[in-house]
């Protein structure tokens, strides 16, 4: 039985659902133009992260364009999962240990295979770049390549203060994991959808200018992600990080929310990713948003370049 769907993404999109352990979902999209590459090159399986869901169209274009099949999986809680999620009485985007999302990636790899495709490329973004990193290590044999877009590998903030808050929530993620200890800023978001002159169209239901709260086991489920990057890891495929130039402030002006990185610390990435493994390379995209896919123009096309360039020197 042939379980794809049309997916809300319309023709060339399909969708179907991933049932996990436990009774969650999530789900696995496909980008299947009627000219896309076949079997052949290694798939590219999206992560997206924190308050986000796959809806970059122009990203799979682009890979399939190079041949390379394009997947992505919208995480148990996110996006087109969230209702299943939600439903169950569970808070959206919430999570209390990174490791559950291998369960996530093990079955959109299984369902890829069947696809006919061997080898797999991820590209996480964000928090999906922690999530995937981790994976990568945990699956050394199933990942071809690791590809990362502004990986979040460390907190905002100074020493002492990152330090201060890990403590509090290692000890409320215990005992109060629902608890919400912070809250995103509205200005990147904002400045990203088209209703308020951007160049994206999402649907706000799954990605809130504001984000989703932040709450204390997650939070710490993050921070232990973290320290086991901070830690090492050792991913044995090759690894591309892509930062932007330089991190702005979300309370800035639109054209620092899109030319620069509003969420993370930039320095972060670029001290942590030679700790990923022993073959890393670190491309900066002058002028890129935090997710660069999502970039103005020269620096979108600038990014998507890299990474496929990239992709066609070592996969």
């Amino acid at each position: 039985m042939n379980d794809w769907t049309e997916d809300v993404l319309g023709a060339g999109f399909d969708a179907r659902t991933l049932h996990l352990p436990g009774g969650a979902e999530a789900t696995l999209i496909r980008y299947a133009p009627d000219d896309g590459p076949g079997v052949g090159r290694p798939p590219v399986l999206y992560v997206h992260g924190f308050t986000d869901y796959f809806f970059q169209r122009h990203l799979a274009e682009a890979a399939a364009g190079r041949g390379y099949p394009f997947y992505a999986v919208d995480l148990r809680g996110h996006g087109r999962s969230m209702d299943a999620w939600t439903t169950a009485g569970r808070d959206a985007n919430m999570i209390n240990r990174l490791e559950l999302y291998a369960q996530d990636l093990d079955a959109a790899a299984a369902v890829i295979a069947a696809d006919g495709h061997t080898g797999l490329v991820l590209l996480g973004h964000s928090t999906g770049g922690l999530i995937t990193s981790m994976y990568a290590n945990a699956r050394p044999d199933r990942v071809t390549a690791l590809v990362l877009n502004s990986p979040w590998f460390d907190l905002q903030g100074s020493w002492s203060d990152r330090t201060l808050v890990t403590q509090a929530v290692y000890v409320l993620g215990r005992v109060s994991p629902r608890l919400v200890v912070s809250r995103l800023g509205e200005g990147y978001g904002r400045a990203l959808h088209v209703a308020n002159g951007g160049e994206w169209e999402y649907d706000l239901r799954w990605k809130p200018y504001a984000g989703f709260p932040v709450r204390a086991g997650w939070l710490a489920a993050i921070r232990r992600g973290h320290r086991a990057v901070g830690r090492g890891l050792s991913v044995r495929c090759p690894v591309l990080v892509c930062t932007s130039g330089r991190s702005g402030s979300d309370a800035g002006e639109v054209a620092e929310q899109l030319g620069t990185d509003v969420v993370l610390d930039v320095a972060h990435m670029h001290a942590r990713a030679p700790r990923l493994g022993q073959t890393v390379e670190i491309a900066v995209i002058e002028g890129g948003a935090h997710d660069l896919a999502l970039s103005p123009k020269p620096a979108r096309e600038k990014y998507l370049s890299t990474v496929l360039d990239w992709l066609d020197a070592k996969v």
